[in-house]
Parts: C-alpha cells; sequence; structure tokens
C-alpha cells in the first residue's frame, strides 16, 4: 500500500469513469472553496503563502479559477449555486465595498482571473448575469473592460481580452471592444509555427501554454464567436486538429503526462486540451480515444495526495511542495486546473458523452517534434514515455533550466529541482550534465544557444561559463536513450551526470550499486541506471535533498562522476529506467555499444575511438 492510498479524499475516492464522475469532482473542488470565500463573497483565501503579486490579486484568483469548472457544469445543466458567486461580483467591482479588487494595473494578475469571469459570462449569462441589478452590471462591466485599456503581457494573455470581450458581447454590455478584441487575436496569430504549434509570444518556448492556452481560448472563441467570424474560427479548429496527433505522444498509457515547462502546479490543466477539443467539435480523433485520454488522466491525478487536509489543492505536482512552484504560483493558483472539466457544457446525448472510452492508439515508438525541439519516445517494456529536449529559454523563471533544459522528461520519474547549487545532493541535477570549478557548486544547461532536431536526433549547443562549451547529441535507443557531450573547457572541471532520479521510501532504502563505468539505483517505483561507454568515468549514487523531485519527495539518483582538464574532453553514456522492474534485467543487458552509436551518429559528429586526454 502506497503512502497515498492511506488518506481518503474525495478526488480518490472518485473512478472519473462518467460525465456524472466529472460533474461530482466540480462539486468536491468547489465546495473547500466555498467555505473559504470571505465575508463579502469577492475573495478566498486558500492558503498563507505568497505570491510576486498583492494578496488582493491572490485572493481574487481563489474566487474566480473555479469559474473554470463551474460554468461549463452549469452550461450542461448541472446544478451550481450562483448566489455566493454573484454577492462575490457584486462586492469585488464596487468600488465603495472593503472588497473591491482594485483597477488592474499594466500586466497585472487582476488580468488573467477577469479571463475566468468573462468565460462564465459566455457560456451561462442567464445564470450569471441576468439575475444581477442593473447597479451590479454596470460595475462589473466597467471593471471587466479595464482589460482594453492597459497592457497585457504579449503572449497567451492576449487570449484574455478576448475571453473577457467574448464574455461582454454575450451579455450585450456596451463596454463591448471589437477592436480591443480584433487587435488582440491579429497579434496572436503571429506566433504560430506549424504542425498545430505556437510559441508562448515571441519567445520561442512551446510548452503546455499551448494546449492548455493557445488551443484551449482558441476553440471557446471558436465556438462562441465562429457565426462571426468563421475564417478564424476555421483556422482555430484546424490548427487544434494538427496538434491533437502531435499532442497524443505526451501521454502514456496510464493516463500521466510528460511534466515540462512551468505552471506545473495547475496539474490536470494538462487534459484540457482534450475537453476543449469536444467542445469545439474537432473530431480529428474518434471521441473514444479523446474522451480515454482525458478520463485516465483524471484518473492518474485523483491517485496522487493533491490537496490538503480540508481538500483543498495544493501547490506542487505529484505532492504538495513549494519547491518547484513558480513565482506566480498563490494558493488560488492550482484551480487553473478546474480547465478539464470544460466538456461538461455538452449535453449527455453529445458524441464524446455517447462514446465508449478507448485506449491509446497506437503510436510509433519514437516521434520526432521540431518546433518544441523534442524527439518522445514510448518505452513500452518500461511502462513510460520520455521525452528528449534540445532545451529552451527559461533563465526568468525559478528553477528554468530544470523546467525548460534537462535533457529528458519522464511521465514515470518526473525531474528534480535543485535545493541549492552547493553539493550534488542539493543540486539533484537528474538528466543533467553538472559542470563544477570547485567540486562544490555546480552548473547545467539553461538556456540553449542553438538546437536542432534531426532525423529524431537532438543537438544543443551550451555555454556554463564562457570559456567552456558543450554540444550534446541525445539519441533514442529503446528502451534506452544515449548522450553524447564534446566538452571543450579553459579550465578544470569535474562533471557529474545523472540518469532518472527514482522515487525511493524511506522505510525501504533503495539497492544502490555503482562501480566503474556505471550506476543503477533499484526502487520500489523502478529502476534507473546508466553506462559509460567512453571516458571511464566513476560511476555512484546520489541521495537528492528531500523534496526536489516533482514526483517523489526523495529519490535516488543514479550518476557518473568525472574530473577533466583544459581542452577537448568527450562524454558518452547510455541512459536506462523502467517503472517495471521485472523487464529491467534483459534490457540492462543489451546496452548500446560505443560502435553502434558511432555508426548511428556518423552523419551528425564523428565520435573518437579512444579516450581522449
Amino acid at each position: 500500500m502506497t503512502s497515498e492510498s492511506l488518506v481518503r479524499t474525495p478526488l480518490n475516492e472518485n473512478p472519473f469513469d462518467s460525465r456524472a464522475d466529472l460533474q461530482r469532482a466540480v462539486h468536491d473542488l468547489w465546495v473547500p472553496v466555498a467555505r473559504r470565500l470571505s465575508p463579502g463573497g469577492a475573495r478566498a483565501r486558500l492558503g498563507y503563502t505568497a505570491a510576486q503579486f498583492s494578496n488582493v490579486a491572490a485572493e481574487l484568483e481563489g474566487f474566480a479559477r473555479p469559474l473554470w469548472g463551474l460554468a461549463p457544469l452549469a452550461a450542461g445543466g448541472g446544478e451550481v449555486d450562483w448566489a455566493p458567486i454573484r454577492a462575490g461580483l457584486a462586492s469585488g467591482t464596487d468600488p465603495g465595498h472593503p472588497e473591491f479588487w482594485r483597477p488592474p494595473a499594466d500586466r497585472d494578475q487582476r488580468l488573467v482571473e477577469m479571463a475566468a469571469i468573462g468565460f462564465a459570462l459566455a457560456l451561462v449569462p442567464d445564470q450569471l448575469w441576468a439575475p444581477l441589478p442593473a447597479p451590479v452590471k454596470d460595475n462589473v462591466a466597467r471593471w471587466l473592460s479595464s482589460i482594453n485599456r492597459v497592457d497585457v503581457v504579449d503572449n497567451n494573455w492576449l487570449f484574455f481580452r478576448v475571453i473577457v470581450n467574448l464574455g461582454l458581447e454575450r451579455v450585450g454590455a456596451a463596454e463591448y471592444d471589437e477592436g480591443a478584441e480584433s487587435a488582440a487575436l491579429d497579434r496572436l496569430e503571429t506566433f504560430y509555427l506549424y504542425d498545430g504549434w505556437y510559441q508562448d509570444g515571441p519567445t520561442g518556448r512551446c510548452d503546455y501554454y499551448v494546449p492548455w492556452a493557445m488551443h484551449f481560448y482558441g476553440l471557446v472563441y471558436a465556438e462562441q464567436a465562429g457565426h462571426r467570424d468563421p475564417g478564424r474560427a476555421l483556422r482555430f479548429r484546424q490548427r487544434a486538429a494538427e496538434f491533437a496527433h502531435e499532442h497524443l505522444h505526451w501521454f502514456a498509457d496510464d493516463g500521466a503526462a510528460v511534466p515540462y515547462g512551468r505552471s506545473l502546479a495547475y496539474r490536470f490543466a494538462q487534459l484540457g486540451f482534450w475537453g476543449a477539443l469536444a467542445y469545439g467539435g474537432v473530431e480529428e480523433l474518434p471521441w473514444g480515444v479523446v474522451k480515454g485520454v482525458l478520463l485516465r488522466g483524471m484518473r492518474w491525478w485523483a491517485r496522487r495526495p493533491i490537496t490538503d487536509n480540508g481538500d483543498v489543492l495544493t501547490i506542487g505536482y505529484g505532492y504538495p511542495n513549494l519547491m518547484m512552484a513558480d513565482g506566480y504560483n498563490s494558493p488560488g493558483s492550482p484551480y487553473w486546473a478546474m480547465k478539464a472539466f470544460l466538456p461538461l457544457a455538452l449535453p449527455e446525448s453529445h458524441p464524446f458523452w455517447q462514446a465508449d472510452e478507448a485506449p491509446m492508439p497506437d503510436l510509433d515508438d519514437v516521434a520526432s517534434q521540431p518546433a518544441p525541439g523534442m524527439v518522445h519516445c514510448r518505452d513500452r517494456s518500461g511502462g513510460h514515455v520520455f521525452t528528449l529536449a534540445a532545451g529552451q529559454p527559461g533563465s526568468r523563471f525559478r528553477h528554468g533550466g530544470e523546467k525548460y533544459a534537462k535533457f529528458a522528461y519522464s511521465t514515470a520519474f518526473g525531474f528534480s529541482v535543485p535545493a541549492s547549487e552547493r553539493g550534488l545532493e542539493h543540486r539533484a541535477a537528474d538528466s543533467m550534465l553538472a559542470l563544477s570549478d570547485d567540486d562544490l557548486h555546480w552548473r547545467v544547461r539553461v538556456d540553449p544557444d542553438e538546437t536542432r532536431v534531426h532525423d529524431d536526433v537532438v543537438w544543443a549547443r551550451w555555454r556554463p561559463w564562457s570559456d567552456v562549451d558543450v554540444d550534446t547529441w541525445l539519441v533514442p535507443w529503446l528502451p534506452w536513450h544515449v548522450r553524447v557531450h564534446r566538452l571543450r573547457t579553459a579550465r578544470t572541471l569535474w562533471s557529474a551526470e545523472g540518469g532518472w532520479a527514482v522515487g525511493r521510501d524511506d522505510d525501504e532504502p533503495a539497492e544502490l550499486l555503482s562501480g566503474p563505468d556505471a550506476a543503477v539505483a533499484s526502487c520500489a517505483t523502478g529502476v534507473s541506471g546508466l553506462r559509460d561507454l567512453l571516458s571511464a568515468r566513476d560511476g555512484e549514487v546520489v541521495l537528492t535533498g528531500p523534496n526536489t523531485n516533482l514526483l517523489h519527495p526523495r529519490a535516488a539518483l543514479p550518476t557518473l562522476r568525472g574530473s577533466h582538464g583544459p581542452g577537448e574532453h568527450w562524454l558518452v553514456c547510455a541512459v536506462l529506467g523502467s517503472a517495471n522492474p521485472g523487464s529491467w534485467e534483459a534490457s540492462w543487458t543489451r546496452s548500446p555499444t560505443l560502435d553502434a552509436i558511432r555508426q548511428a551518429l556518423a552523419a551528425e559528429v564523428v565520435l573518437p575511438q579512444a579516450v581522449t586526454a
């Protein structure tokens, strides 16, 4: 019995087999928030940790984000008591009320939460807007429309302006600004790349903001405004159809998604795209397949301890964990996860709900996605999906290198973030090559200088110091993957290259094996190991600091250690992980050879025949 199963919560008691189960989940998630509403109803204080914005904005976030689930629930005929929410709208938009949300400034967090209110107005105007007294309607419309007069961040935030105006238009508010809406949509068009991919603003980042923001809002717009903007609605639907085939590769058969990028505290918002496909009428995949990804994903999350003892969603990923939080994560932030419930707006008679849940289709074991700089690998014997990543810009975010620039990310092993750069146990450098010039402080890849994905091979160049550069090649070799590094340095360096971090239980110590050229960690959650194939590094297993891994509070990390004088050095290793320990030994004995790797990479790079001095 796992520690997760010892605590009974409304989520882990939900089988997530049906529409009714999802309706029940919305209620179960909303009730703990409703109990914490302020006297005027406009704010919900769900915890006492801070974000980079004010408590007023954070408590608005706690009030507004559940609307992403409540509005679809009500639109589809489910029961919602709107009285406390209408009271909150009245209080929060009244300048004379002590719970007034205050006007937004440029790039203000309030703009994010306005979108949830605009969304609810667009879906259920008769239930949320119509009963409001005329003065309250005036205040709500005036406050929401301020999003048209301030700057929003030049990325997915532009859609907040669009969604707010959709709501204002739906309720017939004079403050609806078609020009502001149109300008935002035109700017968003410039972020489209290809194969269904957007970048999140002019940043080069392709992460979960593509499915749970760009496509999600685009499909809401297509459904709500397609009658007056048919050309754009068609484009949004076509792009979502293309993206559906790409995004399937991010999900494992058990419902887990590859953790990657920022905002992972939003958890099952990862599933929002699949419900948006149904809401937007995009039947690119069989409805049973789409339904299966959504329901299996909800079951996977329900098995994790993601709520506190008051059933409030916590900041974290696989468990409550502030270590991995972004600076903008307030206690109300996780309720962005309510986006997963959008298909509840559809009637039970809709083909999505009538379809039998279907398993994942027969996907290729290896799938290249050049837009995000990834190669996805479906390791069926090891029971996980892992992604080889070229790396994306992430330095502006907390732990950005870990969230965007590790070599690999796994549905079974997650990834780790550092508690400190001092000492390998605190650096927790899984799926990274950590370098140090004092054998104490460690640097890893953060923002790569150049990247490429070609013929299923990932390449990147990165510079941890001005006089050190590294070229890295990543090659799928299922169930293994291979890493090749060319290190050029003007200084003496120590290196530590980590495999997958394996969750360990304090009562059942991990089996740790290390020695020349290899290291292995075997735990109840799986087995991880890596072999040096060229440069004779030493193996060891690092017990990483608590709460550094996203999925497991404690972890063991097999690692290869080396030292390197000034000059050029080649480092080559093969990495294996398995969530099914029974498959481990046979796979370990069939590791790739240096000659085979040399032949496979002949078009990319000429590997040396022997260790370079």
